[in-house]
């Protein structure tokens, strides 16, 4: 099963990166070729979506890697550590298209004129924007279905580049088609898309960073694990639970009472039932430890 969704990470993330690479090389040539700084920009966001395609690949291969003598809980938390970092390369790419259009603003208020772009920096916006939102839509389903952070955020690094595409492509065809006082276009999007990028980055690292803290699981979950633990009429009185996330699994353990002349062999089944039936609602490969006690006389 972890090997099905280690390929399936894989597939999807290889996918994006021969995507993006052809993006970048075609954004770098059409931004050139057509004079075009905001498709030059363009290109370089798609940059920032090639190197994350290549964080999430390390990754989430080190992610999938067994328990070992140095990792008791797995390697769950490299992949939250790389959805961490798209997160931040996505802060930073919204912060950086928030000043090249602030600066592009001040400039023409300033009197200066920005430069006219040609068509074929025109069409490689809108092929981008086409193959970007294809390309989010596939990689998101994927992200989900596996339940994988890392690649969900990806995603949105590929959903964030088709709208500062749609920005570009707005800048680009107002220059061509209305003329030399349109330009201004092409900053004042780019800032309303850098908005959204840096909303879209603070929304994914906010729950990895509480993960890399180790911060509970939700109330409701917490809620849930109770209501699993004591529909096993042997025990009573649950309590210690602590929670966390590793990654795509969780961790749990807590206490519970039985009878204080429940053999031990006896206890030992009753706990092995619990834990089958928390694994069996969250994943096999979440971690459960039930600690029993004797019930108070």
């Amino acid at each position: 099963m972890e090997q099905e969704r280690k390929k399936e990470v894989y597939r999807v993330t290889f996918v994006g990166t021969v995507v993006n690479m052809v993006l970048v090389v075609a954004k770098f040539v059409a931004g050139i070729l057509g004079h075009s700084g905001a498709m030059i920009a363009d290109a370089v966001h798609s940059l920032s979506d090639f190197v994350t395609d290549i964080v999430v690949l390390v990754m989430v291969g080190v992610s999938s890697k067994p328990q070992d003598d140095d990792h008791h809980y797995g390697h769950g938390k490299y992949e939250t550590l790389a959805t961490v970092v798209i997160g931040l390369a996505l802060m930073l790419a919204g912060i950086g298209i928030c000043y090249s259009g602030v600066s592009a603003i001040v400039a023409v208020l300033s009197g200066e004129q920005l430069p006219a772009p040609g068509y074929v920096a025109l069409v490689a916006a809108i092929i981008s924007i086409l193959s970007k939102e294809i390309l989010f839509r596939y990689t998101i389903n994927v992200g989900k279905r596996v339940g994988s952070p890392a690649v969900v955020a990806n995603a949105w690094h590929h959903r964030s580049d088709a709208l500062s595409s749609i920005a570009t492509m707005v800048g680009i065809g107002g220059a061509i088609l209305l003329g030399e006082e349109w330009r201004v276009l092409d900053p004042i999007a780019a800032i309303f898309v850098s908005v959204f990028v840096m909303k879209v980055a603070y929304d994914l690292m906010r729950p990895c960073v509480g993960e890399l803290l180790e911060k509970s699981l939700p109330k409701e979950v917490e809620d849930e694990i109770m209501a699993i633990i004591l529909s096993f009429e042997q025990v009573s009185s649950p309590h210690h639970l602590r929670t966390r996330r590793i990654g795509t699994r969780y961790a749990i353990e807590f206490h519970v009472r039985m009878a204080g002349e429940t053999s031990l062999s006896e206890a030992h089944a009753v706990a092995t039932e619990i834990e089958a039936g928390i694994k069996a609602r969250y994943g096999q490969g979440t971690h459960v430890a039930v600690h029993m006690e004797p019930e108070k006389r």
